[in-house]
């Protein structure tokens, strides 16, 4: 969508923000310009793409860090939901999210990257051969750059040539964004938790991220890039060039994807043995409350991380992050004082990680003032949200579909409302507004489409998928392995040692 993830990898684009930012002049600014936007050699000479050249160490170090931050998410995701399951699925739950690493980790770096950022004319799928195992997008030693000889459009000296994506290395902007993917696929466990077989969840895992995750990240982050004369040398996504909606760091392709594939996922398996009369406790509430210090401390990656620059938009949504979690967080604790008489350490947790999903979309959207309103709607929403699954009957384990699916619909939404004319976002579309700051619906229409579509594509495509591994290898554990607990019937495993207490350990599990 427009002013999200940073630069396509091959030009100089409007960064999330919608400044445009000219690496500085130095001996290699040939190198780091593109095509459209070097000297008349360059273009005559058709410099193939990526450029290379030298990147600016001050992005690069802190796009280092922020990839860094967006990984620490998934550890912190996995002490979230495990300590929200019973005791004797914990070691599945973490396993669930820790087996996303690996996996997608080796789908993005061989077809996944390409499929997401690949070329395409229909703004459908990128390309999966075009950069098929990174080809092309790491150096030959990755150590040192020279400029680019401005008649040749090539490195002089050979062996020593950087691709870049914007000012960063193209391996930094790669690595970035697979973060994203693996959080993604982590995300989607909440809803299935204590009953899904590990076997499935690998199978689908590894295929939604292929037909579902790397194409709506094509459909939302990737942007199409002109020449000087204004002819299109790379067709990047339709909800990011044709539609124009607005999404700064995922809340469409990452939470209203994930939470409609849980959704959808839920239904196939069915509810759990004796939910919801059955009492399902958390097991461990510091485990949450860790896992959600752990996903705010990381969502500063995800968000201020997503400008892809050390510059002020980072700092900004930086901001606005922080405060719209903080209002989402005492707005969640104020549903439950008020609808249960106690505010609840689960309430904080879940409260902070609505505002960190609702903020996503819309951080370089707001002001200080609109990030406020968007963390107290999604406070109050999700915590509102999270007790639909009683009056529908659909077993959302962990609610990834209250506070995940609904959270970043409201964000989103939220951006054609309070898209404040300062921003960057307003000034990349032009000098659009939001609904409130008298421009109309025009933009929180182009966010509603966007949504839905996200939204409908996920569910449907994760509900036939779902259906498939059913009556193929089978999606659910059977009633006794359910009984005994996903970490005993699946890991072999247990998280706790219950024997010193007095009976054995598989006694004491299967109680927890």
């Amino acid at each position: 969508m427009v002013a999200t993830r940073g630069a396509h990898p091959f030009t100089h684009v409007k960064h999330r923000g919608g400044t445009d930012e000219t690496p500085n002049s130095e001996p290699s600014v040939q190198a780091r310009l593109p095509i459209f936007l070097a000297g008349p050699e360059m273009r005559r000479n058709k410099v193939a793409y990526p450029l290379v050249g030298v990147p600016d160490t001050g992005d690069t170090a802190w796009m280092l860090a922020s990839s860094a931050l967006v990984l620490l998410m998934t550890p912190g995701l996995a002490f979230f939901y495990g300590g929200m399951v019973r005791g004797k699925n914990v070691l599945n739950m973490i396993m669930m999210s820790i087996s996303a690493m690996g996996l997608v980790g080796v789908l993005w770096s061989i077809y996944g990257f390409s499929e997401a950022f690949g070329n395409n004319k229909f703004g459908v799928i990128g390309n999966p051969a075009e950069f098929f195992g990174l080809k092309g997008l790491i150096g030959s030693n990755g150590v040192k750059s020279v400029p680019a000889d401005p008649a040749t459009g090539t490195a002089a000296v050979h062996g020593t040539d950087i691709p870049l994506s914007g000012t960063i290395p193209m391996t930094v902007f790669v690595a970035f964004q697979l973060m994203f993917a693996i959080i993604t696929v982590a995300l989607i466990s909440g809803a299935v938790a204590d009953r899904l077989k590990f076997r499935a969840w690998l199978v689908f895992a590894a295929v939604w991220a292929t037909v579902v995750y790397f194409p709506v990240a094509h459909w939302v982050f990737d942007f199409n890039v002109s020449d000087a004369a204004g002819n299109i040398v790379h067709h990047g996504g339709w909800i990011a060039n044709k539609l124009q909606a607005i999404d700064f760091a995922g809340g469409t392709a990452v939470h209203i994807n994930a939470g409609a594939a849980g959704l959808a996922l839920c239904i196939v398996l069915g509810k759990r043995k004796g939910w919801p009369k059955t009492p399902m406790r958390p097991h461990n509430l510091p485990f949450v409350m860790l896992g959600a210090g752990l996903l705010w401390f990381g969502w500063f990656g995800f968000n201020a991380g997503s400008a892809v620059s050390s510059n002020g938009l980072a700092g900004s949504t930086f901001v606005t992050t922080a405060v719209a979690t903080c209002a989402a967080m005492l707005a969640w604790l104020l549903v439950e004082k008020i609808r249960d008489g106690k505010p609840t350490s689960l309430g904080a947790a879940s409260g902070l990680v609505a505002g960190l999903v609702a903020i996503t979309p819309s951080c370089s959207s707001v002001n200080v003032l609109g990030a406020l309103a968007v963390g107290a709607v999604a406070g109050i929403a999700c915590a509102l949200a999270v007790g639909l699954k009683y009056k529908l009957g659909f077993d959302d384990s962990l609610d990834v579909v209250g506070v995940h699916l609904v959270g970043g619909v409201i964000g989103t939404l939220m951006v054609g409302l309070f898209l404040a004319p300062e921003s960057g976002a307003s000034a990349s579309l032009g000098g659009a507004k939001g609904l409130f700051y008298g421009g109309g619906f025009s933009q929180l229409g182009k966010q509603a489409v966007g949504a839905f579509a996200v939204l409908a594509f996920s569910f449907i495509v994760s509900l036939v998928l779902g259906y498939i591994i059913k009556f193929t290898i089978g999606l659910r554990a059977t009633e006794e392995e359910e009984f005994a607990g996903m970490d005993e019937s699946e890991h072999a495993e247990t998280a706790y040692d219950f024997a010193a207490v007095g009976g054995t350990a598989r006694t004491a599990v299967k109680e927890a």
